[in-house]
């Protein structure tokens, strides 16, 4: 005697060994024993094949239409040996049964399982629903493996370019697309933004960077809507000074301006004047709300995003030529160059020349001060300013504090870079550097001393942080630092502006201690301040890359910071070298440059060997 059965959802045939009532030992086709429940047996037939019945049962549960057995089958609930006999017009054979039983079964969308052998047939709107699903997933099936084919030839299909953007930084899952891109992943063997890549999908590396930070943080884009236009009050006394500024050859945000004027008994009153945006952006105006969520410019080699519109930068920044509004802190020292006082007057500051660094670098040297060899415009005024800076260094216990730094600028053209490098710590950096220093320093104090609050920048057991509280920065070595020399770039300098106005003017100022802009501004701003600087980073590897190739640079000096992490001479790059065996802290070595990598934003950087000391 021999079974049809199910077991584990399929269906089997074996030789009956034993049969015990609610049970039965089997032999299945195959030769293998097993126990089968009473109640899981569909068939008894007697044949000496049992391997043929099964291929005869498969072949024809295969010739079963499932749309004509469902036109055939009753609406009420069946016993599938009832609608065999109706199906083939004869008491079925029991190969026939089993194959009619394998049809039912393999049929859930026609036929709903009702118990041991018993079925009935779906609704016509069920079957008609369920059929119609079956086609989509089959039709999307096909779309997909086209797809996966497209993309294994390294072809991008056309749907996938209006989905590019979601594809490389916030794909879903579920999609069509993605799961193609998946598949063909694995079978190229290539990331899925690799393989991007290589089917054309990402024309620009740079770009693939760039727009990862602009979809995050400027989704609506780097534009500014139409926005209303911005001017200072037209009577603001102007200041009898002849003020410069000192900046980049790129910089077109001035923010600041510094004079010198020689007063009677041998004093100076040195002014450090800042643009003064807070005259004409108002607290909750439309361009206020607009930097608000910028909250600084975002700053990357070849290009910049600003926080204010180009219409408010040019009415305050501090272009030579004309006077412009400014807030100006004046120091009046004494001839040994000791301060005797401060005041801050809020005014119109002729701006006769925008100095730029490049060219400053070139003859504001330690060599012309020392010699005296200054006979150039604002020489004079550069070297008291020097002086004074020296004093101020010296005040905070700073003097000598420290090694140089290396600095470097990029500028982009025409998608070619050129990486400048040059010593922080120079006489014209210092210079600057100790006039913000003490602008910074002192308007907090000023703040401080007429009870109006501001947001600070502090330091303390070496960490840096924002805070509504004046506290000492000990890495400056100042009682109280409020950012407020950059209101063009920076939000938190442009509210802090705000009340050093009013706090000079003996108004009330626009913030109190509840005000939740300073709250908002300070959390938001130290978030912001961080992700610009990530952004910065990595655009500034990137190009270092870019130069590498540009350059075809395939050996290069770096300096071993530690471990296998090195610093490339020339160049701001930092990488891991594996092969870097072990070294001291600042051994120079030779690299082997290969496989750059733009998209990754790395290389095959290998040792060759260290340097001797002092080449």
């Amino acid at each position: 005697m021999n079974l049809f059965y199910e077991e584990d959802g399929s269906f089997k045939a074996g030789t009956v060994l034993a049969d015990n009532t609610t049970s039965l030992q089997v032999e299945t086709a195959h030769g293998k024993r097993t126990k089968v429940k009473a109640n899981a047996v569909m068939l008894r037939f007697n044949t000496s094949n049992l391997l043929g019945f099964l291929e005869q049962a498969h072949r024809i549960a295969d010739e079963i239409d499932p749309n004509f057995l469902w036109e055939v089958a009753p609406q009420e609930e069946f016993e599938f040996g009832l609608l065999g006999k109706e199906y083939f017009g004869h008491d079925p054979k029991p190969e026939e049964s089993a194959g009619l039983l394998l049809r039912l079964h393999g049929s859930p969308m026609h036929f709903y399982k009702k118990g041991k052998g018993r079925y009935r047939a779906a609704p016509k709107e069920s079957l008609d629903a369920a059929l119609a699903g079956a086609e989509r997933k089959r039709r999307l099936a096909e779309q997909q493996a086209e797809y996966v084919a497209q993309l294994s030839r390294f072809e991008l299909p056309e749907a996938f370019r209006e989905k590019l953007d979601e594809l490389l930084y916030a794909p879903d899952k579920t999609t069509l697309e993605y799961k193609a891109l998946e598949t063909a992943s694995v079978a190229t063997g290539l990331t899925m933004v690799r393989l991007l890549d290589k089917c054309g999908g990402i024309p620009s590396s740079h770009d693939y960077h760039l727009h990862r930070f602009l979809r995050e943080h400027f989704p609506e884009g780097t534009g500014f809507p139409a926005l209303p236009d911005v001017a200072p009050p037209a009577d603001l006394p102007v200041a009898d000074v002849e003020a410069f500024s000192i900046d980049d050859i790129t910089t077109t945000e001035i923010d600041d301006a510094l004079s010198v004027v020689r007063l009677p008994g041998g004093r100076l009153r040195i002014g450090i004047h800042i643009a003064a945006p807070a005259l004409g952006i108002l607290p909750g105006s439309e361009v206020d709300l607009v930097a608000s969520r910028r909250l600084s410019t975002v700053y990357m080699p070849g290009n910049k995003i600003t926080m204010l519109p180009d219409s408010a930068i040019d009415r305050f920044t501090l272009l030579e030529g004309a006077p412009r509004p400014a807030v100006s802190l004046y120091a009046i020292l004494d001839p040994d160059l000791t301060p005797v006082g401060y005041e801050t007057r809020v005014e119109l500051v002729p701006i006769a020349a925008n100095l730029r660094i490049d060219a400053l670098d070139a003859v504001f040297t330690d060599e012309a001060l020392a010699t005296g060899a200054l006979d150039f415009r604002f020489g004079r005024e550069l070297e008291t300013l020097y002086r004074f800076a020296r004093v101020l260094e010296a005040g905070r216990g700073k003097a000598d504090s420290g090694p140089d730094r290396q600095d470097y600028n990029f500028y982009v053209e025409n998608d070619r870079v050129r990486i400048v490098e040059r010593r922080r710590g120079s006489p014209i950096d210092k210079l600057v550097a100790e006039m913000m220093i003490l602008a910074n320093s002192e308007w907090g104090k000023q703040l401080v001393e007429y009870g109006v609050h501001g947001i600070y920048r502090v330091q303390g057991g070496g960490k840096v942080r924002m805070s509504l509280e004046a506290a000492p920065h000990e890495g400056l070595g100042v009682a109280q630092y409020a950012w407020s020399s950059s209101p063009l770039r920076r939000y938190v300098d442009l509210v802090n502006q705000r009340q050093i106005i009013a706090a000079s003017r003996g108004e009330p100022a626009p913030y109190d201690g509840d005000s939740d802009v300073l709250a908002v501004t300070l959390r938001d701003f130290e978030a912001a301040y961080d992700t610009y600087a990530e952004v910065q980073r990595v655009l500034e590897r990137y190009w270092c890359l870019r130069w590498l190739l540009q350059e075809g640079v395939t050996r290069a000096h770096a300096v071993v910071i530690r471990e296998s992490l090195v610093r490339f001479e020339r160049i701001p790059l930092l990488a891991r070298v594996p092969s870097l065996p072990e070294s001291e802290p600042g051994t120079r070595i030779e690299l082997d440059i290969s496989g750059v990598d733009l998209l990754g934003l790395d290389a095959d950087f290998r040792f060759v060997h260290k340097l001797p000391a002092g080449s």
